[in-house]
């Protein structure tokens, strides 16, 4: 099923989220914000229909998602990894962690997200936790310390448990 369809299918819970904030368009970001947690991403066709509800301009929308990091207009995997390749996560050896997900994924730095849509693998300047670098992020449970090893593992761990859940 394509994200057309997909974003078509539950148009309603727009609605819902819309109504949720009062269609205030002083609440744009909480929005934002819910309409990518139901879909994993802004789809272009829902931020079309969120300004037109909202009464502002498709412009203005679409500035808010893009000047956030946290907004994506892409689709996403369903298991976010995140890793920080700042100054002392890389001096400590992001670099060959990085390569051995890419690698394991089959991924590249201008693709992220795996065919399946179960892995998205992004890097990062800084996650503020410096003192455990080099530092991974999974979903939202943070991995200190991480090797190529730990990280190859904790992604294996990931593949049985979504197997078990199939």
């Amino acid at each position: 099923m394509d994200s057309a369809n997909n974003a078509a299918r539950s148009f309603n819970k727009v609605i819902e989220i819309l109504d949720r904030y009062d269609r205030n368009a002083s609440k744009i970001i909480p929005i934002l914000q819910s309409v990518q947690e139901e879909y994993r991403y802004l789809p272009q066709e829902v931020l079309t229909f969120v300004a037109t509800s909202l009464n502002v301009s498709p412009a203005r929308l679409y500035g808010v998602a893009t000047f956030y990091s946290h907004f994506s207009l892409e689709p996403k995997g369903k298991h976010i990894l995140k890793m920080c390749d700042g100054t002392a996560c890389h001096v400590r050896g992001s670099s060959a962690v990085i390569d051995a997900l890419r690698d394991k994924l089959g991924l590249s730095a201008k693709k992220i997200t795996t065919d399946d849509m179960l892995f998205t693998f992004e890097t990062v300047s800084c996650l503020g936790a410096c003192g455990l670098a080099p530092v991974l992020v999974v979903d939202e449970a943070i991995h200190g310390q991480v090797t190529p090893e730990v990280a190859l593992q904790l992604l294996d761990e990931i593949v049985q448990k979504e197997q078990q859940h199939a």
